[in-house]
C-alpha cells in the first residue's frame, strides 16, 4: 500500500496575488481661486500697513464701522481682502506707503501728542522735511523729557513696540535734585508700590562716580511718567530725563533736536524683534 506524501512546502506552488492600483484622477483646481486666496491679506494688517494706525487700533475702525471695501462697509473682525480691492477710511481712499523710520534726539519743550492742538511745539516741526510721508512718535516722552525717540508710518511695528506685552528695555539718564542716597537706591532695585502697582528697576547705579545726583536706570515698564514718579514716591526731584536707549536704539552721534534715517540693518533688528 502507498503511502500518503507528506505535504511538502517546497514542491507546492506559490500563487501570487497581484493588485492592481487604479489610476486616480486629480480634481480639478481653480488656479484663479488659490491663487487669489494665496495673495489674500488681512484688512486690519493692510490698514496698518497705510500708516493710518496699528493693528489693534484698525479693528477698532472696523468694529465701528468707519472701513469700506469697495463699495461695502466691513464690521467683520478677521476680515480679509483681495489684491485690486479698494479699502477706504472715512470715505478716504487708503493707500501703502513707502516705510519711513527716523530716530530723533528730542530736546526738552517738544511734545509728542501730536493732535493736541494747544501744543507750541511738536516732535513733527523737528522732522517736517525728512520725508513727504506722514510719520509719528512711536510711544511717547513728555514735553521736559529728552532722548531717543523713533518716529514711523509703520502702523504694525508701533503696535508691537508699544503693546504692554512686548516692554522692552529702556535706559535714563536722570539729574536729581539732591544726591541719590544708597538705600534708596536698594529700595528701587528691590521695588517699590505706587499707585498703580509694584515697580522694580532692572538695574540702577550713579551715572556719575563723583556726582551723586546724577543715575543710570534700567527698565522695562513703559507705565506713564514711571521714572519721574519711581523717584517722587522716595522724595526726589527729577530736573533733567534723558532717555539713552529704546528698542535697541541710541542717540549715539546725533546732535539734541537732530535725526537720521535708520539703516536696513536696524530696520531689521526691529522687525525681528532682535533686541532686549
Amino acid at each position: 500500500m502507498n503511502k500518503p506524501r507528506a505535504n511538502n512546502p517546497r514542491s507546492q506552488k506559490k500563487t501570487r496575488v497581484l493588485t492592481v492600483k487604479r489610476k486616480t484622477q486629480p480634481k480639478p483646481t481653480n488656479k484663479k481661486s488659490t491663487l487669489a486666496h494665496e495673495n489674500e491679506i488681512r484688512l486690519n494688517k493692510y490698514i496698518a500697513s497705510t500708516g493710518l494706525c496699528s493693528r489693534r487700533e484698525a479693528d477698532e475702525l472696523i468694529t465701528s464701522g468707519l472701513i469700506k471695501v469697495n463699495d461695502k462697509i466691513v464690521t467683520e473682525l478677521g476680515s480679509k481682502i483681495n489684491p485690486g480691492d479698494t479699502v477706504y477710511y472715512n470715505n478716504a481712499k487708503l493707500k501703502e506707503e513707502k516705510k519711513v523710520y527716523i530716530l530723533l534726539n528730542k530736546p526738552k519743550d517738544y511734545v509728542t501728542t501730536v493732535e493736541d492742538p494747544n501744543a507750541k511745539k511738536t516732535v513733527l516741526d523737528l522732522v517736517r522735511n525728512a520725508c513727504k510721508e506722514r510719520v509719528y512718535p512711536v510711544g511717547r516722552l513728555d514735553r521736559n523729557t529728552t532722548g531717543v525717540l523713533l518716529l514711523t508710518n509703520d502702523g504694525e511695528l508701533t503696535g508691537k513696540l508699544t503693546h504692554p506685552k512686548f516692554n522692552k528695555l529702556k535706559i535714563y539718564h536722570i539729574y536729581l535734585n539732591k544726591p541719590l542716597k544708597s538705600a534708596d537706591m536698594d529700595k528701587i532695585a528691590s521695588g517699590i508700590t505706587l499707585d498703580d502697582g509694584f515697580i522694580k528697576a532692572d538695574a540702577i547705579s550713579y551715572a556719575d562716580p563723583v556726582d551723586k545726583k546724577q543715575v543710570g536706570i534700567e527698565i522695562h515698564s513703559g507705565r506713564n511718567r514711571i521714572v519721574r514718579r519711581i523717584f517722587e514716591q522716595l522724595d526726589y526731584k527729577v530736573l533733567k530725563l534723558d532717555r539713552v536707549y529704546f528698542a535697541g536704539l541710541t542717540k549715539k552721534g546725533i546732535p539734541r533736536g537732530k535725526w537720521r534715517f535708520l539703516d536696513d540693518k536696524e530696520i531689521a533688528v526691529l522687525k525681528m524683534n532682535a533686541y532686549k
